[in-house]
């Protein structure tokens, strides 16, 4: 049969992530239809549809899908849904707010933040903060599906094209409302997507010392800045460099830990890294247990020596 996978979709750009969960969907071996939903999209079609192994590009351009809400999109996706066998997206913050609806209506059980692809119906998801592994076999007959896309290499794009198919939006019921989009704007990269990640912790003591001491490391790096829940709790970094359980999940290639002692819930969003470096004055701190790098100083005397060994901003 046929797989659905729903596209991350941000005004008319398509997600990194969903060449990510394209993987996944390959793995379930049917052929994988891709719905891009959203208004003026045309471009993301074009480019989902250049993904290696697409079979075809579902388009639903619509002014009722322009921001994502749950009730528009779960009954554009349900009404889809008899065509196919199994329903994936990645496990980003719209997808955790569209798919445990679009499982309800289904009558099945969602299958949440996979990692593994063990048989077409049968699939591996962390469990207790990402210190056990579970594996979970569906009998559903629809699998609805959300992916730990940090776990999967992204698919590669591929000489042909597949063909774009334009679909009808039916009525959905409107209990919620579009209001406003508050949205945080930086040059820097977006935090799950990023190459290099630096991320500081409560050792950090304020607001102004994430900008004077981690900012500058980030901007000659090139990288995302990230935030242990402590830091974010205690506001000294925004709600949208959380990494962690509650958080981000990230896998960069470099993720540089300062102040973070590494609790576990903050691991679980980061110990899939190509390399951790930790900064840390406490020698013991968890975060050394997996960081491939540790320094054991102080962040306020480490930080600056590593902006001058970096040189000058590019």
């Amino acid at each position: 049969m046929t797989s659905l996978l729903i596209a991350d979709v941000t005004g008319h750009t398509l997600g990194e992530a969903t060449a990510k969960a394209l993987t996944a969907a390959l793995a379930l071996q049917d052929d994988v239809h891709v719905l891009i939903a959203g208004h003026g999209c045309a471009p993301a079609a074009q480019d989902a549809a250049a993904l290696s192994g697409v079979a075809k590009v579902l388009l639903a351009d619509d002014a009722s899908l322009a921001h994502q809400l749950a009730e528009p999109l779960a009954a554009l996706i349900v009404s889809l849904a008899p065509n196919y066998n199994a329903i994936i997206a990645t496990a980003s913050s719209t997808a955790k707010n569209v798919m445990p609806r679009v499982a309800a209506l289904l009558d099945v059980m969602q299958i949440s933040e996979i990692i593994q692809v063990v048989a077409p119906d049968t699939f591996a998801r962390p469990i207790y903060a990402g210190n056990a592994i579970q594996t979970v076999q569906s009998l559903d007959a629809k699998r609805v599906i959300t992916v730990r896309t940090s776990a999967f290499a992204a698919t590669p794009k591929s000489d042909s094209a597949a063909a774009i198919e334009s679909v009808a939006v039916g009525a959905h019921t409107n209990t919620s409302l579009f209001e406003a989009d508050h949205l945080a704007k930086s040059d820097r990269p977006e935090l799950a997507a990023a190459k290099i990640i630096i991320s500081g912790g409560r050792a950090l003591q304020s607001a102004e010392n994430f900008h004077t001491f981690i900012e500058p490391v980030a901007d000659r790096l090139g990288a995302a800045i990230g935030a242990s829940r402590a830091a974010v709790d205690a506001g000294y970094a925004p709600n949208d460099w959380q990494v962690g359980q509650t958080g981000k999940v990230v896998a960069p290639d470099l993720y540089i830990a300062v102040g973070i002692s590494g609790a576990i819930q903050h691991l679980a969003g980061m110990k899939d890294s190509k390399v951790i470096v930790a900064i840390n004055k406490d020698a013991d701190a968890p975060i050394f247990q997996v960081a491939d790098f540790g320094l054991v100083a102080d962040l306020f005397e480490a930080l600056p020596a590593l902006t001058k060994e970096l040189g000058p901003r590019p």
